[in-house]
């Protein structure tokens, strides 16, 4: 899930990370805030498909069933290392914690 869109991210995450953990905390407790957000996931997902097909050496047959799961794995990914991230006061560096999720994917 590299690309504009997850290096802005990590830049807000840097830029004000005390500010970050509170919004990320205030999201992932309130459940209509949680909700939309998964909400608005899922329409990146197609997107996210896109890109992944249009990556240089990428299988070039991979299927539309095969690059949406690509895309649903990475944004786990992320939500997966935002909670981590959220559990240890954002003391870990979330780029790092970005990284071990993929490569746990990966592996």
């Amino acid at each position: 899930m590299d690309g504009a869109a997850a290096r802005t991210g990590r830049r807000h995450h840097r830029r004000d990370p005390v500010r970050a953990l509170a919004t990320t905390r205030l999201v992932r407790n309130t459940p209509a805030l949680c909700a939309r957000l998964l909400e608005k996931q899922n329409g990146w997902r197609p997107m996210l498909a896109r890109a992944l097909a249009e990556r240089p050496g990428d299988a070039p047959r991979a299927t539309a069933l095969a690059l949406s799961v690509k895309a649903a794995a990475a944004l786990g990914c992320l939500n997966i290392a935002l909670d981590h991230w959220s559990a240890s006061d954002g003391r870990p560096d979330l780029t790092a914690l970005l990284d071990e999720a993929f490569a746990a994917l990966a592996g």
